[in-house]
């Protein structure tokens, strides 16, 4: 378990962050915790200068669903970043490992199979209160991370084409 505050960054101070467009994908399953990352991605990409409408959100039922929701958006490029958002907490069987797993390669595949950057933000965790403390709570908030990481990988982007 982590023994620091996730969400501490210094700001970006990105010049032309006002242009960028972002999708986030956001499983509605375990929404207590989801709704939170999502909260604080928002919260961070406009303190940046995101403009609020160029910050498009997209729900899904579950964690599985993520991939083919981010993999659509990033086909079709209308976003230079694309972020899932999603939660898992292990239970009695093995349906947890499952979900995982094919949600990290759903989201690799993105990465891989186009051009625009997909951001990992789907807490894995044993426990109810360890999915608590990382999105919002004592580890602070993994949405803020994706935030940045967005962020950070569309100005690689721009950069390499340049």
């Amino acid at each position: 378990m982590a023994t620091v505050n996730l969400s501490d960054y210094k700001p970006l101070q990105i010049s032309n962050a006002d242009s960028f467009r972002i999708g986030i994908v956001v499983s509605d399953w375990n929404d207590f915790v989801t709704y939170n990352l999502r909260d604080a991605a928002i919260q961070i990409l406009e303190k940046e200068g995101v403009k609020k409408e160029n910050i498009e959100i997209f729900s899904v039922p579950g964690a599985f669903e993520l991939s083919y929701a981010c993999m659509q958006l990033c086909a079709a490029e209308n976003h230079d970043a694309v972020i899932a958002i999603g939660n898992v907490i292990r239970g009695e069987t093995p349906h947890f490992d499952y979900v995982c797993s094919a949600v990290a390669q759903g989201i690799k595949d993105c990465n891989v199979m186009t051009d625009v950057p997909a951001i990992f933000c789907v807490l894995t965790d044993d426990k109810k209160e360890q999915s608590l403390a990382r999105s919002g709570g004592n580890l602070g908030n993994k949405g803020v991370e994706a935030a940045v990481t967005a962020l950070r990988m569309i100005e690689f982007r721009r950069n390499l084409n340049k």
